[in-house]
């Protein structure tokens, strides 16, 4: 008489259902980031938040050729100085940050750098839960390893908001001084990088703390240009030090 097979038990196909699952959405993701190597992001959930809040929606993609360097530089200067040298975290300016919060528990700064913006703002959602934390520091390690510093940055001044419904510095631009990124003066780009902290509260063509913070990143751009690393992210030659004569041995007589 032969043996009857017991019946599966569902507890296990459920979990076979939820592996794979969770294998598809971690391939899925993946070849997300891979492709956005080379393709802007359609549209972010940030961006549609600010649809359904009212704001509207103004961005413009543009290529790499076609913002400025300066604009690039300025945004570096405003946000993350250390942004051609560090993996992904400024950990000494979130050591900082830290401290400061301790002190002053009223007030909130932050550290993030230009990448784990653009992990945010691509493939999140905006707030401060430990979940989304875990999920930015999952992106933002993965697009430094992928993409590189340069796709990055340009990514970033394609999707970052740059005041009310407005994405990127074309869309910003063409909203603020009715010209195209890349006619952007060294000055109009530290103005549009000056209110990055807060895109909705500041104007770029603003008085008082707008242009005060637009002159002194317009002086750490002028220190920062110097730097061969960051003239290599930005898109500026790289200065090379001329080599020394040989000297010439003078012949004994």
């Amino acid at each position: 008489m032969a043996k009857k097979t017991p019946p599966k038990k569902s507890g296990s196909r459920f979990w076979r259902i939820v592996k794979r699952t969770l294998l598809f959405l971690f391939i899925a993701q993946l070849l997300y980031i891979v492709v956005l190597r080379w393709v802007n992001p359609p549209i972010t959930l940030t961006q549609i938040g600010a649809l359904i809040d009212g704001d509207g929606l103004k961005r413009d993609y543009v290529s790499r050729a076609e913002i400025p360097a300066h604009m690039r530089l300025a945004v570096i200067s405003s946000e993350d100085q250390a942004f051609p040298d560090h993996g992904g975290f400024d950990w000494k300016s979130i050591e900082k940050a830290v401290e400061y919060n301790k002190k002053k528990p009223g007030r909130v700064r932050g550290a993030s750098t230009i990448s784990q913006q653009v992990a945010k703002n691509v493939f999140l959602w905006q707030g401060r839960s430990w979940v989304r934390k875990g999920f930015e520091v999952y992106f933002t390690k993965m697009i430094e390893w992928i993409w590189g510093k340069e796709r990055i940055l340009d990514v970033y001044l394609n999707v970052i908001e740059m005041g009310p419904g407005i994405y990127g510095v074309e869309a910003a631009s063409q909203h603020y001084f009715r010209k195209p990124a890349a006619a952007l003066s060294r000055r109009e780009a530290a103005q549009i990088a000056a209110c990055l902290p807060a895109p909705k509260r500041f104007h770029p063509t603003g008085g008082g703390y707008v242009q005060r913070r637009a002159g002194w990143i317009g002086t750490q751009m002028n220190f920062l240009q110097t730097d061969a690393d960051v003239r290599q992210v930005i898109g500026l030659e790289v200065k090379k030090e001329k080599a020394p004569a040989p000297a010439v041995k003078k012949k004994k007589k």
